[in-house]
Parts: C-alpha cells; sequence; structure tokens
C-alpha cells in the first residue's frame, strides 16, 4: 500500500519536473542575459522586412479597393 503511493508521488514529481522544464530554462536564460533571453535582436520597425513590405502593399491594396467603391 506505501509502496504505491511512494510510486505515485515520484511518478507526479517526475511529470512536474518535465513539464515545468521549459519554463525553468526560460527564467535561467532570461536572468543570465540582462533581461534579453533571446539574445541580440533587432527592435521592430529598424529594419527593412519583406513580410513587412508585403503587409504595406496588402493594406495599401485594400485601402485602394475600399475607397473606389
Amino acid at each position: 500500500m506505501s509502496g504505491d503511493l511512494i510510486q505515485l508521488v515520484v511518478a507526479m514529481l517526475v511529470i512536474a519536473l518535465l513539464a515545468f522544464a521549459p519554463l525553468g530554462y526560460f527564467i535561467l536564460k532570461f536572468t543570465q542575459e540582462n533581461g534579453k533571453p533571446f539574445g541580440e535582436i533587432e527592435p521592430h520597425g529598424d529594419s527593412p522586412s519583406l513580410v513587412s513590405d508585403l503587409a504595406e502593399k496588402a493594406i495599401a491594396f485594400a485601402k485602394g479597393l475600399v475607397s473606389k467603391q
């Protein structure tokens, strides 16, 4: 009876450790890099981007269609 309880507790601890390992890793990296867990990244809007250019063209096209109607 007590052996089953110990096995259950150990299994639950293993599952909890596996579930929270990514969060612990993220917190570790966040504290090591002075609040920059992903390293040096450029702020949004400072560099040209193909996706941003396409989105701007699509928005301009949609605005053109709406204004013509």
